[in-house]
């Protein structure tokens, strides 16, 4: 059974830091680009940052760049997304994804996922 579990959400003050896991079963996540999206109420999703298969390029939504990072161990059949200097917009559920691509259509989460997790709720006070 293909599956995708986020963890290492939780409540966090504003500044304040949160490593995310994103753990495959049931095939390679190595062989896929994967993702990172966040939905927050009211709100679209978004695409927070995205990892390639091949090279392990990455690409970051503005609002994010130089606060996360995305990161895979292919070994351990896991991508981490480490967020630094949280901001209380930066609240949302957060879930990642195996993409088709590594591309903006992809990772802008326009593109349908292979398959994504249940998410995970990040929530940061200010």
């Amino acid at each position: 059974q293909v599956q995708l579990v986020e963890s290492g959400g939780g409540l966090v003050q504003s500044g304040g830091s949160l490593r995310l896991s994103c753990v495959a079963s049931g095939f390679s996540l190595g062989n896929y680009a994967i993702g990172w999206f966040r939905q927050a109420p009211g709100k679209e999703r978004e695409g927070v940052s995205c990892i390639s298969s091949s090279d392990g390029s990455t690409v970051y939504a503005d609002s994010v760049e130089d606060r996360f990072t995305i990161s895979r161990d292919n070994a351990k059949n896991t991508v981490y997304l480490q967020m630094n200097s949280l901001k209380p917009e930066d609240t949302a559920v957060y879930y990642c994804a195996a993409l088709e691509l590594f591309s903006y259509y992809y990772c802008s989460g326009t593109g349908i996922s292979i398959a994504r997790g249940q998410g995970t709720q990040v929530t940061v006070s200010s």
